[in-house]
Order: structure tokens, then C-alpha cells, then sequence
């Protein structure tokens, strides 16, 4: 630090210097008009400074905030000693819209009456603006979102009844094979008993014979019954046997198509369980979705 810099000290001056540089400043008078501007409150407004001198506030303001009971209230309340801090919008001399993130301070004068009203101010458009980008984009975000789960949740819902369909048809087919092999089960008690008469039916027969030869020449019409009784018996146990054959190449099958229809029947359900899944999933993202578009509202109402 060299002698001069150790002699200068910091003075009110050098601070309300500082400010002037670097912050944008307008003071208003008790009409509402400007009474003093730098050049970088008058560069952010579009004007020169000569051109804001004596202009009404008014003209710097949205006209609907300019025409409103609360455009009255905000100068009472200024006059009244009470400063203002918050975003506002305000006009430029081209009709921009700009954000401006203000502080209005009532000035006082030695026996605190208001002479005034000083605003210091920082453009903060583009940072709102790139919010304001960001929001968008999150809300269209969102509703995309939402549209394709909605899309996904219907097109799953409508595949979950089709599913449903064929889990109904397979449990049908189930329950009309587990009925066909209960009849092939019957069937095949039948045909045994009947083997086993055809059987009893062929001793017979033999005994018969046996008792016609014995009977000599009385016996001989006998004898021929008893031979047709056998022969009949006889062609009754070969079609059992064939009968017997193709019962069980039936219940193979009917065996066959059941392991296939269980089969089938816990894909579906599988895939019924996995739709559902996927219906699940779809509802959570559309919920995340909609969460998502109420808090962008909800921060854009913050800006």
C-alpha cells in the first residue's frame, strides 16, 4: 500500500459512487415524476437520461397495473414511509417487457416526511425469462409424459382383456378336458367289464359244448348254439382289445392337450400378471407426470 492509498479513506462519497456505477437508480417526486436517473437505470429503460427527466411513472408501467386500485395503494403506501421490495414488470421505451427486481425507498427529510421516493433496481429478465423457458419446457415435458402413459395404460388395459379372454377360453378348454378324461376313465371301466364278460360268456359256451357233446345225438343243436355263443364271444373280446386300443390312444391325447393347456394357462397368467405390472407403472408415471406439472405451476406462480 503506497502513502496516497494509506491517506484515502472510504467517504460517503466514494460509496454512493460505487452504487451509482453498478446499480440502476430513479427517484420519483411527490407527483410521481422523475427527478433523477443514472445512465444505467435509463440504458435498462431505453432511454437517455435527459429523456426520463419529469417523465410520470405511469408511463413505465403495465397499463393494467397503472389503471388499478392497487397501483394507488402501492404509491400510499410509499408516501406513508413504507418501503417496497419484489420482481415487477415494467415497459421500456421500444414496449418491451422487462423484469426488473426493485427496491422502492421512501426518502425522508429531517422531520421524517417523505420528500420522495428512490428505487434501486437489477434487470433480471433474461434470468426469468430462461425460468420461464425452463418451465415451459418441463410442463410440455410433463404432458407428454402423461399422454403416452395414458396411451400405455389404455393400450395395456385393452391387451389385459384380450389376456383375460384367452385365460377364460383356456380354463374353459381345461375344464371340458378334465371332463373328457373322466368319460375316457368311465369308458375304460366299461370296456373291462364287458372283456370280463365276454370272457365269462366264452367259458360258458365252452361248458355248454362240453355238455352237448355228452348229450350225443340229442345235443347236437345245442352244440351249435353254444359254438355262435362262443364265436360271438370271441369277436366281442377282439373289438374290447381294439376298443381298449384306441380309448387309450385317445386319453394320450386328451393327456397331451391338458399338459399343453396348463402350459398355456400359466403363460397367460404370467402375462396377465406382468400387464398389470405394467399398468402399475404407467399409473406412477402418469402420477410423477402430474406432480411434475403442478410444481412448474406451482414455481411459475413464484416467479
Amino acid at each position: 500500500m503506497n502513502e496516497r492509498q494509506a491517506e484515502e479513506q472510504v467517504s460517503d462519497d466514494l460509496v454512493v459512487k460505487a452504487l451509482e456505477e453498478n446499480l440502476a437508480i430513479i427517484r420519483f417526486d411527490l407527483n410521481r415524476r422523475v427527478v433523477y436517473v443514472n445512465h444505467n437505470f435509463a440504458n435498462v429503460m431505453g432511454y437517455s437520461k435527459e429523456e426520463m427527466q419529469g417523465m410520470d411513472h405511469r408511463r413505465f408501467c403495465l397499463p393494467e397495473f397503472a389503471g388499478s386500485p392497487a397501483y394507488d395503494k402501492f404509491w400510499r403506501d410509499l408516501f406513508s414511509g413504507r418501503s417496497y421490495e419484489d420482481r415487477i414488470q415494467r415497459v421500456t421505451a421500444s414496449g418491451r417487457v422487462i423484469w426488473l427486481q426493485a427496491t422502492y425507498m421512501p426518502v425522508f427529510g429531517s422531520n421524517r416526511q417523505v420528500l420522495g421516493v428512490s428505487k434501486v433496481a437489477t434487470n433480471i429478465t433474461e434470468r426469468i425469462e430462461t425460468i420461464s423457458t425452463v418451465m415451459d419446457e418441463l410442463q410440455q415435458m410433463s404432458d407428454g409424459l402423461n399422454i403416452r402413459a395414458e396411451g400405455g395404460i389404455q393400450r395395456s388395459q385393452a391387451l389385459l382383456q384380450s389376456i383375460e379372454h384367452i385365460a377364460q377360453v383356456s380354463q374353459e378348454n381345461m375344464s371340458t378336458l378334465a371332463s373328457l378324461q373322466r368319460q375316457a376313465d368311465s369308458i375304460r371301466g366299461i370296456v373291462q367289464t364287458i372283456q370280463e364278460i365276454a370272457s365269462q360268456t366264452s367259458l360258458l359256451a365252452l361248458n355248454a359244448a362240453i355238455e352237448a357233446a355228452h348229450a350225443g345225438e340229442h345235443g347236437k343243436g345245442f352244440d351249435i348254439v353254444a359254438k355262435e355263443v362262443r364265436k360271438l364271444a370271441n369277436r366281442a373280446g377282439d373289438s374290447i382289445v381294439e376298443v381298449r386300443r384306441n380309448i387309450e390312444g385317445i386319453t394320450k391325447e386328451v393327456d397331451n392337450m391338458a399338459n399343453g393347456t396348463n402350459l398355456a394357462q400359466n403363460t397367460v397368467t404370467e402375462s396377465q400378471e406382468q400387464i398389470r405390472l405394467a399398468i402399475d407403472e404407467f399409473a406412477e408415471i402418469s402420477a410423477a407426470s402430474g406432480e411434475l406439472d403442478a410444481q412448474a405451476k406451482e414455481f411459475s406462480k413464484l416467479l
